[in-house]
């Protein structure tokens, strides 16, 4: 009997060190994809911005300029050197912490990116904070209320703003509550470069509201399916056959388990947050990186676009990670 005791106790330790091989296994190749990526990104970045028409220096210096004023201004900007050398120097400073200087305004890029990146948090925290708590009463709500009016209601209205693109739906609110009907808000988000964004509520409204009603409109609907799905299962019916409240048949059983696919879902309704916040930021004139990376590109100031067009992939991809392994830790943890 103790020789089966322990023959049991080393079978079962030497499962919990295989689970601990593949988990360490697992982690460090999600991470070396996580690098991989990421320079592959910076890689593109880099040389599809080279590979944008125009010159730089002349640009700067002007339609009026002679071709040795612009040859001394590309070799001063380090232009005239092969462009692999150019994305190694690049890359090498980005390591320093340095994203070197405007092309246009000799302004070093991390100054002019710190607040425009302040900024641009502000607006997705503020977004995501509002968003996901009634992304969840919403969808909760839909789900009890499973093909009533309110229900009906709801998907209706949601399938029509998933096809509705931020900036259609951030003009109907700039016309409605902005300009034209109610005049209300203020229709641009004009925030001086030394004032944090919750310091002016008034010009935060329309845009943060532009986010959420895509992000809920999204996320609710999974709640809702995933809410749905839980409250038809075996363990739920038998918790009311043994005549459990409802109240407790919500809170402690049905919600917790719903929860469980939206974490990874709410990962990538931050990601895709990203890409709307560039849209939101340049219709309502909002001093984010995204209003950054347009006026580069009308400049062609190849160094602060890359630096915007790194931060936002970088940012993209995190999330889009972070949902990954959400999903793969929760589908893993499912197995064992």
């Amino acid at each position: 009997m103790t020789e089966m005791i322990t023959l049991t106790r080393d079978r079962s330790g030497e499962a919990a060190k295989r689970r601990r091989r593949a988990a360490w296994r697992f982690w460090i190749g999600k991470a070396v994809q996580a690098v991989l990526t990421l320079l592959f990104v910076s890689i593109v970045i880099f040389f599809v911005t080279q590979a944008m028409p125009g010159d730089v220096a002349q640009v700067i210096l002007g339609t009026n300029a002679t071709p040795e004023k612009i040859e001394q201004v590309r070799k001063n900007l380090g232009l005239d050197q092969p462009v692999v050398v150019q994305y190694l120097n690049w890359l090498a400073g980005i390591f320093r912490g340095d994203w070197g200087k405007s092309l246009i305004t000799q302004v070093p890029v991390g100054e002019i990116l710190s607040i425009r990146l302040r900024n641009s948090l502000s607006l997705g925290i503020m977004a995501l904070i509002i968003m996901l708590p009634l992304s969840l009463v919403i969808g909760v709500i839909a789900a009890q209320k499973k093909d009533r009016i309110f229900d009906k209601i709801f998907m209706g209205s949601s399938m029509v703003v998933n096809a509705v693109p931020e900036f259609v739906t951030g003009t109907v609110l700039i016309t409605l509550f902005g300009t034209t009907v109610f005049r209300i808000l203020p229709p641009v988000a004009m925030i001086p470069p030394d004032h944090m964004p919750w310091w002016h509520p008034a010009e935060m409204v329309l845009p943060v509201t532009t986010l959420v009603i895509g992000g809920i409109a999204y996320l609710a609907r999974l709640v809702r399916i995933s809410f749905i799905d839980v409250m038809n299962s075996e363990y739920i019916q038998t918790a009311q056959l043994k005549g459990l409240t409802t109240r407790r048949i919500l809170y402690r059983h049905a919600l917790p388990n719903a929860l469980a696919p939206i974490i990874p879902a709410a990962s990538l309704v931050a990601a895709f947050l990203i890409g709307g916040t560039v849209v939101v930021e340049y219709l309502f004139s909002y001093p984010g990186i995204g209003l950054s990376m347009v006026d580069a590109v009308n400049n062609r100031d190849l160094q602060l676009i890359q630096a915007v067009v790194l931060i936002i992939a970088s940012g993209y991809f995190v999330f889009n990670f972070i949902a990954d392994l959400l999903s793969d830790a929760g589908s893993k943890g499912r197995r064992d």
